[in-house]
């Protein structure tokens, strides 16, 4: 049976494509939803150019015949935009002049016509409250990401005997067909399938005390050459901490993209800090020209252009997490390094002034090459999957990217655990030779006691 899916704005602005989503049924746009997107037209960040996107299709199928009566889709469907429907009767509490009220409004008088309306949002409020007068309602996902709980991690915990996990030590390699895990389906031990770069903890079957780490090469599992590195005096305290290590260390020419999620506290940005300066201030060896350093969320609700002063100025308060972890690192003595505050920021500031590293809002990587850098992006579960992709394609030779993030913190309205940048990329970039992927865990917390426990029960 033919449906028809009702458009709320912040789905346009999310992917203007979604038009095109729905196959052989009817699209339905709320004139209110024309006028909310004229709101955000002139807007200079990405809600503005999707707000701009979403115009001109609109306006290039209204050229197909009339938008009141329904224009042709691609996949079989129409798509019309509806002004009706307005003394269509909604709780009298509710105000009609509210565009959410407005498009729940429209929504029922559809189906009290006979049509099989369905409302699709990124509001979970306005779910909520369509569904309160009966409407069907559904969130829109652009890509298909799996539920939170089974997304890809980059970790996996598997069995051999001990034999074997000593032979692993001696010929520094475990074949697959060596390694099992406990199926809780089938109720048994069988042979796992494993994606590219995949890190393993590799258990003795017989023993609960013997065990190694190594990562999964395509063909076979190899053991860790980074696991035990200090990056400016930092040591890694947990084991996701080093598989971690492996990833930043590794070569840019080998793995140029490091994906690292995991919760406040597992030292994420610390130790992506730690191991860039490492290469650029210890070993010298000229492979990375600085690092750079970039947050999502600097425009995301806010133009920077506004703001006073030159462009480190304006998003220096949103890199104040950045200035945290760098406190640490160029003071390695904890019971000196507070001592004198002004010592402390003077070394940090002289990072910046010699450029050895760099801050930069997201939306300026737009068209450009970005070559021989150390390039951070932090707090990337607040980029959307086609910001994460113009990212990744301006990676030139010799970048190495990592993108950063907790996607249990998202702070953009209309991204959650399923649609954001930093999950998407994840799921696509699995099993890639040119990508190292970690997921660190709410026990590998290391910021202080409190931080654990609050992790833990919060």
């Amino acid at each position: 049976m033919k449906r028809t899916y009702v458009l709320d704005t912040n789905v346009l602005l999310y992917s203007p494509g979604a038009i095109f989503s729905f196959g052989e049924h009817d699209v339905v746009i709320p004139e209110v939803v024309l006028e909310e997107l004229d709101k955000f037209k002139k807007d200079k960040n990405d809600l503005g150019a999707n707000a701009r996107y979403a115009s001109r299709l609109i306006d290039k199928l209204r050229k197909e015949g009339k938008l009141n009566k329904g224009v042709p889709l691609p996949g079989g469907g129409k798509l019309r935009v509806e002004m009706n429907h307005q003394h269509t009767e909604i709780p009298i509490s509710w105000d009609k002049t509210k565009p959410d009220n407005r498009i729940i409004q429209l929504c029922k008088g559809l189906k009290e016509l006979g049509e099989d309306v369905c409302l699709i949002t990124k509001d979970i409020f306005e779910r909520i409250k369509a569904d309160t007068v009966d409407i069907d309602v559904e969130d829109f996902y652009e890509k298909v990401v799996p539920e939170h709980e089974s997304q890809y991690t980059g970790r996996t915990d598997l069995y051999a005997s001990s034999e074997k996990v000593d032979q692993f030590y001696q010929s520094k390699f475990i074949e697959i067909k060596d390694l099992v895990y406990y199926s809780s389906i089938t109720e048994e031990y069988v042979v796992p399938n494993l994606y590219s770069n995949q890190f393993i903890i590799i258990h003795s079957l017989d023993n609960p005390r013997k065990t190694a780490l190594g990562r999964f090469d395509g063909k076979k599992v190899v053991p860790l050459y980074y696991k035990e590195m200090s990056p400016l005096g930092i040591n890694p305290r947990n084991v996701g901490q080093k598989f971690m290590l492996e990833a930043l260390y590794t070569d840019a020419n080998i793995a140029p993209l490091v994906i690292i999620k995991g919760p406040a506290g597992t030292a994420k940005t610390l130790f992506s800090l730690a191991v860039g300066l490492n290469k650029i201030l210890e070993e010298d060896t000229n492979q990375y020209r600085r690092i750079l350093v970039c947050r999502p969320n600097v425009t995301m609700d806010e133009d920077i252009g506004y703001l006073p002063g030159k462009e480190e100025e304006k998003i220096s308060p949103f890199m104040r997490p950045v200035f945290d972890n760098l406190e640490i690192l160029v003071d390695s003595d904890e019971k000196e390094r507070y001592r004198n505050e002004k010592e402390l920021a003077d070394k940090i500031r002289e990072l910046f002034d010699r450029r050895i590293i760099t801050t930069e809002a997201v939306a300026y990587l737009r068209g450009r090459s970005i070559i021989k850098n150390w390039v951070i992006i932090d707090e990337a579960q607040n980029l959307s999957p086609k910001q994460v992709k113009a990212i990744v394609t301006r990676v030139g030779e010799g970048t190495k990217l990592m993108l950063i993030g907790d996607p249990d913190q998202i702070d953009h309205p209309f991204l959650d655990s399923r649609s954001n940048g930093l999950c998407y990329a994840s799921e696509k970039m699995k099993g890639s030779e040119l990508c190292y992927q970690i997921t660190l865990k709410y026990d590998e917390c290391e910021r202080s006691p409190l931080a654990y426990e609050a992790s833990k029960r919060l």
